[in-house]
């Protein structure tokens, strides 16, 4: 992933990240994700939080369930990124807000166990269950 920067739809919220401070990367199956999304998966990817700063506007933030806050652009409502209390130190990021998510490229499915059976994915990727997402030191 060479893309450092990223953006909401309207480019009010936008961010920076250094590419050495990328945890891991990996498409998410969970119900909770594709409900924050309307989408039937999502990709994000997890940073150190000392290695980003928001740029622009400060996203909204949503306290979806216990511990966990998601943050979105108050002006197009586009989801920007992911914070649990599960992930000390890291923030996970969308990869489809990449300014140039081309070369993005997940290394897993994390809570295969959730997935839409209509969803038909044909990647070699690993498939984790839920629980089983291990993150990088």
């Amino acid at each position: 992933m060479t893309s450092t920067h990223g953006r909401c739809l309207c480019g009010a919220v936008r961010y920076v990240f250094d590419p050495n401070g990328v945890l891991w990367r990996s498409h998410c199956h969970c119900e909770s994700c594709r409900r924050a999304t309307s989408s039937p998966v999502t990709t994000f990817f997890g940073v150190r939080n000392a290695a980003f700063r928001w740029l622009g506007d400060r996203p909204a933030a949503f306290s979806s369930s216990e511990g966990v806050t998601r943050r979105f652009c108050a002006t197009c409502g586009s989801p920007m990124s992911y914070e649990s209390r599960e992930y000390p130190g890291e923030t996970h990021f969308y990869a489809a807000s990449l300014f140039d998510p081309a070369d993005f490229a997940p290394q897993d499915h994390a809570h295969w166990d959730e997935r839409l059976p209509w969803l038909d994915l044909r990647d070699d990727l690993p498939r984790q269950p839920a629980g089983a997402q291990e993150k990088a030191d």
